[in-house]
């Protein structure tokens, strides 16, 4: 079957047209993920989990459906779940974050059969949804069929990474059959790899949100221009023969040439070759996504960023001068230098593996595109006037962090937004994606590392974090510290062993709370906003840009040492999670404290359901909020209060009390003021009620 290789052209053709070529896209990603899963021979084994930091598969199964569900209902194109229990267990976990709960006793997975019947439902909804869907040409970031492309593109890149977990699963779960097209120009000799010279050129990537040709992620908007010297790179991809050079070797046994992180992989793994290969009776044979091969020496080797790495200096040894990863934008001036978005590729499953590194030429270079991604060593960063996503915030920002690295130009098995020059993707270092790399003599600027410091630049994360951690303005205390200090009386009678703080935002309450019970969880439903409370468990401090006039920010560095919370981090834990869908895990506490959060819910009724239902007998559940009800962020028909019904005024006190009369008694409203600053000379002043309920 031939597959569609590219994304949707967002600015040519009618409405209808639109409609119709995005359906053949949708249809084609969807039913490819599952056709990925139907190499199983036995659909037991899609709870096996092959890789140790990931879900068992199931969970990915689940999860591309889920995703549409999830981002249509928070941008509210529907407002009905088909299964909330399937829409919390399958929504978060696919990056080992320190969000990511791995914790397989934490879950009870479904029958595949009726995973299979949610899937069948999605794909009714969306389908629907491309049907009838209002939107116009020509489609941007802001359009609600750029949702539905969204969850398109997140599935082909699942499409790739279920790939990958099944390339790791025993051989034997697998049908011995082939459902995809294989190259089997394979051989036991290999080309010897050479350096050529790519001359200087200036690089620009431009991409405009208001207005861009295809779809792309966050990280890939806004300008970036670099202008970029005389350098060589290798001819080829390195090959599985020349990197055999190096196992040979006992590259793997001489630590000298591995980074103090991919020392701390290789004690971790013991490894001595590529994952992918297996050694038996002195011969190397190949693992491929379904089947094992005598290993050819002439496809390109995949590995991690550490294995790549420690390859360049063994390299360089041998070479006596350094080459290195490329840089990322060494990449952009090695595709623009061979014209490579007009050339053939083995990219877009044409075949369903790697080809020869000498089959796809690009001028005198090959495979500047596809095969394999190609590691570069510049870590994820933002381009000037980055933002992110409303609907997917956390897409990119958590891997601004030195752990993840770019890599480029794609693999046998990207699609869609995957096989775009402009796509920015950024793996953990540690992971194996279909990647390999080639290897460049330079002496251009060299961006291996973020900074020195944890850093924030974006504006609402610092405007959050100099509300919670920062200055107090107007004599008016901090807010998430004296919202814990008002509470601490109605503690004195109450278990203090586990609390919720749930709408944590960047975490200053979860670490105050902290104070007084013995666990606390912190729950956002922006993983940027958790990773503020995340990285300042992990490091000594954090600095962030605050706005102080126009285009002028001024730097701020804070610590959790330096507010007395130092002692007590470790105490506190934060996970990412939807208020209005939690997972049924997370209950039994002796305080839930929920701050500023339930107007800013997209359902809060459902909330109001669930949430009291979490708290232990005798326990406090603790709302505050200025009850600023928004249509941006509520639907008018979702409101709890500020509105008239048959000529009565609704408030949302009132709408409280009435929905845990039977179960909590009301001890005490208390109003909490807070200032949050914009700018040096613009304020929020805004006076939030806290209302103190304990469970009957």
């Amino acid at each position: 079957m031939e597959y569609k290789t590219g994304t949707i052209n967002l600015q040519e053709g009618t409405i209808e047209e639109k409609r119709e070529e995005i359906k053949e896209y949708f249809l084609q990603a969807y039913e490819l993920d599952e056709k990925l899963f139907d190499l199983l021979k036995d659909k037991k084994s899609i709870y096996e989990q092959p890789n140790r930091l990931r879900h068992p598969l199931i969970f990915y199964y689940g999860h591309t459906s889920t995703f549409f569900i999830n981002k249509l209902m928070v941008s509210k194109i529907i407002n009905k779940r088909v299964n909330k229990y399937f829409e919390s267990i399958f929504a978060i976990g696919v990056d080992e974050m320190s969000w990511d709960d791995l914790n397989s006793k934490n879950y009870a997975w479904p029958a595949f059969e009726e995973v299979k019947a949610y899937r069948d439902e999605v794909k009714k909804i969306v389908l629907d949804l491309i049907d009838t869907i209002e939107f116009t040409m020509p489609i941007n970031w802001d359009s609600p069929m750029w949702i539905i492309l969204m969850g398109i593109e997140h599935e082909n890149i699942h499409i790739e990474t279920s790939s990958v977990l099944l390339r790791e699963l025993e051989i034997s779960h697998f049908k011995n059959e082939e459902s995809f097209l294989y190259c089997k120009e394979y051989k036991d000799d290999y080309l010897k790899n050479e350096l050529l010279d790519v001359s200087a050129g200036e690089i620009v990537l431009q991409k405009d949100r208001k207005n861009p040709i295809y779809y792309g992620w966050d990280n890939e908007f806004s300008y970036h221009k670099a202008n970029i010297k005389d350098f060589k790179a290798s001819k080829y991809l390195v090959s599985n023969g020349e990197f055999l050079e190096f196992v040979k070797d006992g590259g793997y046994s001489k630590l000298k040439y591995f980074s103090e992180d991919g020392l701390r992989w290789l004690d971790f793994t013991q490894t001595k070759m590529p994952i992918f290969w297996i050694k038996k009776d002195e011969k190397y044979f190949l693992r491929q996504i379904n089947n094992i091969v005598s290993l050819p020496l002439n496809y390109p080797v995949d590995i991690n960023i550490y294995e790549a790495e420690a390859f360049c200096k063994y390299k360089s040894e041998k070479l006596g001068f350094e080459v290195r990863l490329p840089t990322e934008d060494e990449y952009y001036r090695l595709y623009d230098y061979v014209n490579a978005g007009n050339k053939k590729a083995n990219i877009g499953l044409k075949y369903f593996n790697q080809t020869p590194v000498d089959k796809y030429k690009f001028g005198e270079f090959y495979d500047v595109i596809g095969n394999v991604w190609q590691w570069s060593i510049t870590p994820t960063y933002p381009f000037d006037d980055f933002q992110a996503h409303p609907i997917y915030d956390d897409f990119t920002t958590p891997t601004f962090d030195d752990r993840h690295a770019l890599m480029k130009g794609g693999s046998f098995i990207s699609l869609g937004n995957e096989t775009l020059k402009s796509a920015r993707y950024a793996f953990r270092k540690h992971f194996f994606q279909h990647a390999g790399f080639r290897y460049v003599k330079s002496d251009n600027e060299c961006r291996t590392k973020l900074n020195n410091n944890v850093y924030e630049t974006d504006e609402l994360i610092s405007q959050y974090c100099e509300f919670h951690y920062g200055e107090e303005f107007f004599n008016v205390k901090n807010f998430a510290k004296a919202s814990v200090d008002i509470l601490k009386p109605y503690l004195n009678n109450i278990k203090t062993k586990k609390a919720l703080d749930l709408g944590c935002s960047v975490g200053r309450s979860s670490f105050e709370l902290a104070k007084v019970f013995d666990e606390v969880l912190g729950i956002d439903f922006s993983a940027n906003f958790i990773n503020v409370g995340v990285k300042l468990k992990k490091y000594d401090n954090l600095t962030f840009k605050l706005k102080s006039e126009g285009e002028i920010f001024e730097d701020k560095t804070i610590s959790l040492k330096d507010l007395g919370l130092g002692d007590i981090k470790d105490k506190v834990e934060f996970m990412q999670g939807d208020a209005c869908n939690l997972k049924t895990l997370y209950t039994g506490y002796d305080l839930i404290f929920c701050s500023n959060l339930i107007d800013r819910l997209y359902y809060p009724q459902k909330f109001l359901d669930d949430i009291p239902n979490r708290v232990n007998e005798g326990g406090l559940l603790v709302l505050l909020s200025p009850y600023t009800w928004l249509e941006d962020y509520t639907p008018k028909a979702n409101w709890l209060g500020g509105y008239y019904k048959d000529n009565k005024l609704i408030k949302t006190i009132d709408t409280l009390k009435k929905n845990f009369e039977d179960k909590y008694e009301l001890l005490k409203l208390i109003d909490v003021p807070f200032v949050i600053k914009e700018t040096s000379r613009k304020y929020q002043h805004t006076i939030s009620q806290m209302s103190i309920w304990k469970r009957k």
